[in-house]
């Protein structure tokens, strides 16, 4: 049986309505933001019993974090705590040059403080790339060196510098919550980069695995 023309052009005109619906659907599944609660900002575990606790941990329990530590986590690390915008870490001249990328199960995300969301950058579950594949959060410290003046190296030990700043902080979050972290240097960035298409100017300074202690 043959179509006419007109009948021929409605259907192929509802056939390219349907395939960008399809379009459009997979892509808003694949590009699934993470609006988080607000983070808490009252009690936990007084200061000197969270440095007591501080420890670094390399076995990490398989079990996800809830949003709400999640939130807590990307605040204490680099929050914003006062009107000003300035954040729970310092930053040499407040470049804020670090940007925090979280790898969980279901992707790669940045955290915008300023929004309290995490934005999908990539669906792909890449935490092995960062050092371990049990942890549920890798948190990668990436440096935009263009936002830095200083000559030679210089950029990228200010970064190095500041990274330290926002480690310290989760490591005391962790501490006060009952989780266990560690700070590392041997991970595959040049895979991660690639990944991630990070430009040429930005650097993965170093990675931190977050999760609860594995029994």
């Amino acid at each position: 049986m043959f179509l006419s023309q007109k009948t021929a052009s409605v259907f192929h005109m509802k056939l390219l309505f349907a395939l960008l619906f399809l379009t459009t659907a997979t892509g808003q599944l694949l590009a699934q933001d993470i609006e988080l609660p607000a983070p808490q900002k009252s009690g936990g575990m007084p200061l000197m019993e969270a440095l007591a606790k501080r420890s670094t941990a390399r076995a990490f329990d398989t079990r996800e974090l809830s949003s709400q530590q999640l939130s807590n986590l990307a605040w204490a690390g680099f929050g914003i705590n006062r009107p000003d915008g300035k954040r729970t870490a310092p930053s040499a001249s407040n470049v804020r040059e670090i940007e925090l990328y979280l790898l969980l199960k279901q992707g790669v995300y940045t955290y915008d403080a300023a929004k309290n969301i995490l934005h999908q950058i990539a669906a792909e579950d890449v935490r092995k790339l960062g050092g371990n594949a049990d942890a549920p959060v890798t948190v990668l410290f990436v440096a935009d060196l263009a936002k830095r003046t200083e000559s030679g190296e210089g950029p990228k030990n200010v970064a190095a510098i500041d990274s330290g700043f926002i480690s310290e902080n989760i490591y005391l979050y962790c501490a006060s919550e009952g989780l266990v972290t560690g700070y590392r240097g041997g991970f595959k960035r040049d895979d991660l980069g690639s990944k991630l298409k990070l430009r040429p100017e930005q650097a993965i300074i170093a990675a931190q695995t977050v999760g609860f202690p594995k029994n």
